[in-house]
């Protein structure tokens, strides 16, 4: 006999079920290696075996987006947000239980995310809004800003708070060039700026000639800032800045080439100064085709599964290691209770590492 307790119970274990397959779009399946150590951290130069934890291997924590970005790390709850872009929606994957939930849907298709000083998440609203926002503690979201010199934002893409409460954020055009991450739109501002909102709300273009700045970060001491430009230099680059005691940079340098194969996107930064990428295929063809079955293809310069990863450099820009992943590998952060847990936003997965190495912030 069923009691109303136990079909009570049934029918919210099912609610639960549905909850959960409603949020998950493509999973992927992923056999963890057995070995140690783990064959997919690779060293490129003996300087990173200090990084690799000979016990440590590759886990996937999370799976079913169909294009993870953002992730920000939240100790005091240890937890995990990030973004699912086209499925317009932020997710959250706690330790503590290993569960993956919705934590906000819609988000005007979110992309870059991060905790503030004060334990706040602060978002890159990519489309729709084009804004960028705080959630405070009470759950209330505080619009930090949305539009520059009266024209609306491109679509706010990458974001991190600077020791001194500023935020820096980049602003290409990817949430309003199409259907995918976004609504297609009328662009409005003239450059692809990289922004600084001051602790008093003033808003500077401080970066004003790259073309898409996507990811970036601070150096340790936060004397250097590094920003991906997309597009233009002709590769995929990390561009190196001086920072200035006004809040202004200056004597760009370019840091690391991608080549014409490689993909740069979100990056972290170590204690040590070296520089965490998300790293791919950059999607750029053969210039002539081949013979498949028959068929004239256009392939990729480069194999994806050669390059789908985590690449590391240290801070003069010379390649370390890399982290072999099954997916391509879009953005990347610290966490964990000892900050030394890399979690990977990579496509329809979130993967996790723990390293000897520790996030600067």
């Amino acid at each position: 006999m069923i009691s109303r307790r136990n079909l009570v119970a049934g029918i919210g274990a099912g609610m639960a079920s549905a909850l959960a397959s409603r949020a998950m779009a493509q999973s992927f399946p992923f056999k963890p290696n057995q070995r140690y150590p783990d064959p997919a951290i690779e060293i490129l130069d003996p300087s990173f075996a200090k990084y690799r934890l000979y016990s440590s291997t590759l886990e996937q924590v999370a799976t079913g987006m169909r294009w993870a970005e953002g992730p920000a790390y939240f100790p005091e709850g240890g937890y995990l947000l990030f973004s699912d872009i086209p499925n317009n929606r932020i997710m959250k994957y706690s330790e503590k239980d290993g569960s993956l939930n919705v934590f906000r849907s819609p988000a005007n298709f979110a992309n870059g995310n991060t905790r503030d000083r004060q334990g706040r998440l602060v978002t890159c609203e990519h489309s729709v809004t084009r804004r960028i926002t705080r959630t405070e503690k009470n759950g209330k979201i505080t619009v930090l800003a949305d539009s520059f010199e009266g024209k609306r934002f491109n679509a706010p893409n990458d974001i991190v708070v600077k020791s001194d409460d500023t935020i820096w954020f980049t602003d290409p055009v990817f949430g309003i060039a199409g259907e995918w991450e976004g609504f297609k739109a009328k662009r409005e501002q003239d450059n692809t700026n990289v922004f600084r909102i001051g602790t008093d709300g003033k808003l500077t273009a401080v970066i004003t000639d790259l073309v898409n700045p996507n990811g970036l970060a601070f150096s340790p001491d936060e004397k250097k800032l590094y920003v991906v430009e997309w597009k233009g230099t002709p590769n995929r680059s990390i561009w190196s800045y001086d920072v200035n005691a006004d809040g202004s940079v200056s004597n760009k340098s370019k840091l690391i080439d991608a080549a014409d194969q490689g993909s740069l996107d979100g990056f972290r930064v170590d204690r040590d100064g070296n520089l965490w990428c998300g790293w791919g295929s950059n999607g750029a063809l053969q210039s002539e085709p081949t013979d498949v079955n028959g068929r004239e293809v256009y392939q990729l310069k480069g194999r994806p599964e050669d390059l789908d990863g985590v690449m590391v450099f240290n801070p003069q820009g010379k390649p370390l290691g890399f982290i072999r992943l099954p997916e391509r590998c879009e953005n990347l952060t610290f966490g964990g209770p000892k900050n030394n847990r890399l979690y990977m936003a990579s496509c329809h997965s979130i993967y996790a590492l723990y390293v000897d190495a520790h996030g600067a912030t």
